[in-house]
């Protein structure tokens, strides 16, 4: 593989990944957006793990900003999620409350 097509390969996925932390600081409602996005990241990751092109010491600086944005990713995924079982946990204490109150009334 040519060495234009592994810093294509590397900017593509740079990019992806951009992308998925964009629309995860977006909330909720770019969940399934950064699913898709993720199914493509993960065949670019099978690609580059297969050619081996960050083994390379010329590719030390890209593996870095790939390490990095996937941290990043990670963190923001990771609040998303707890910021979506907070809501949940407020959801199911509002219905219990509505389903008491409900009880009450019928007695």
């Amino acid at each position: 593989m040519s060495t234009n097509q592994n810093i294509s390969m590397l900017d593509e996925l740079q990019n992806l990944l951009e992308q998925q932390l964009e629309l995860s600081r977006q909330g909720n409602s770019a969940g399934e957006q950064i699913e898709v996005l993720g199914r493509q990241a993960d065949f670019l990751v099978k690609e580059i793990t297969q050619t081996g092109i960050l083994e390379g010491p010329e590719f030390e600086s890209q593996k870095k900003k790939l390490k990095k944005l996937y941290e990043d990713l990670h963190l923001a995924l990771t609040a998303q999620k707890a910021d979506t079982a907070e809501k949940l946990s407020q959801v199911r204490r509002g219905r219990k409350i509505v389903e008491t109150y409900r009880g009450n009334n019928r007695s």
